[in-house]
């Protein structure tokens, strides 16, 4: 596991927990706010991966979307018959989700510490959230691993720390730290598969799939941190279009996502 860190402009506070809030809260105002935007779900790499395990679920079956943000992914299973539990620690984000959407269930939390019953959802998914605590991963496994029932599934992505990143750290091919930007504070862990296998296995679920997804992402972001290309770019988006195809997601994709299941004979 490799350790990524940011430049912390947001929180004013020593306290991880309230960085974390202040981070995601002015990621998601930059973002626009919410809109409601579940169009591109069904499309989204995340989706086509978990959907035949979700339609293995039972009617009725119940979701937790943990690090909802700006809810997309709450308002596309809650609208489609599965009644799902977004929860997020931006307390901001989440009176707005509440504002725009009355009808769907979003709650304010942390996913080290939901409060939600034990053995509760048949469902657990979240998307790039478990990495952004220094302590590790294992307090959020564990949650997950509690609040599943028996026979549960959990769908979750962290980064990928795959051969370019290992390159780039082994030989410190790494941009040059800019001056006078501090404080400087971790911000999220990189894993391998092997890492992510181990982190849940050793949580007590049974992994069922691990697999690197968004290499455009990737590539996109090789562009600018090690050829200096801006995000923004028509030359950088088309070129990370064009090429990613081509290239091997072990070396370039962003994240790596996995199933896991809770053991159903687990009581």
């Amino acid at each position: 596991m490799r350790k990524d860190f940011t430049i912390d402009t947001v929180s004013g506070s020593a306290d991880e927990t309230a960085f974390v809030e202040a981070y995601w809260t002015r990621v998601w105002e930059q973002e626009g706010g919410p809109k409601g935007a579940v169009s591109k779900i069904p499309s989204k790499p995340e989706f086509r991966i978990m959907k035949p395990y979700i339609a293995q679920l039972p009617e009725g079956a119940r979701l937790l979307d943990g690090g909802c943000g700006l809810g997309d992914w709450t308002l596309y299973f809650s609208r489609n018959a599965r009644p799902t539990l977004g929860l997020d620690i931006s307390r901001d984000t989440v009176a707005k989700l509440k504002s725009l959407f009355p009808d769907a269930d979003f709650a304010v939390g942390d996913i080290r510490d939901t409060a939600q019953p034990a053995e509760s959802f048949d469902g657990y998914f979240s998307w790039g959230t478990f990495e952004h605590f220094e302590e590790g991963l294992d307090r959020c496994i564990a949650e997950a691993f509690r609040i599943l029932r028996p026979g549960g599934y959990l769908f979750m992505t962290v980064p990928f720390d795959n051969l370019r990143q290992s390159l780039i750290n082994a030989f410190d091919l790494g941009r040059r730290a800019e001056p006078n930007r501090q404080p400087v504070r971790f911000y999220q862990w990189r894993l391998t598969r092997r890492e992510l296998r181990d982190c849940l296995s050793f949580g007590g679920f049974q992994v069922l799939d691990i697999r690197p997804i968004h290499k455009r992402q990737g590539v996109l972001r090789s562009l600018h941190h090690e050829l200096g290309l801006p995000y923004e770019w028509t030359l950088t988006k088309a070129l990370s279009a064009l090429v990613s195809p081509i290239l091997p997601g072990m070396i370039f994709s962003h994240m790596i996502m996995a199933v896991a299941r809770k053991p159903a004979e687990h009581r």
